[in-house]
């Protein structure tokens, strides 16, 4: 199962460059609960993941935005 969670994020447009074992380990769950349905090779976790924004555990909310505040992406809005 690690291999695939390690595949589902590096292949989500949002996470692919973040390679970032924080929200690899932090977020894993989120897409298994939430956005399962979508392929992990669409952009479609990436909307999955910010239409559930608010429903996302807290541990993978505060992986996305230490990762966002690290890198300056926008993408950090708590």
């Amino acid at each position: 199962m690690t291999l695939l969670v390690v595949t589902f994020l590096a292949a989500t447009p949002a996470l692919a460059q973040r390679e970032d074992k924080g929200l690899q380990m932090n977020c894993a769950a989120d897409y298994f609960k939430l956005c399962a349905g979508a392929d992990p090779d669409s952009p479609e976790v990436e909307r999955c993941f910010t239409r559930n924004r608010a429903r996302l555990s807290p541990q993978c909310r505060a992986a996305i935005t230490a990762y966002d505040r690290k890198t300056g992406s926008k993408e950090s809005d708590e």
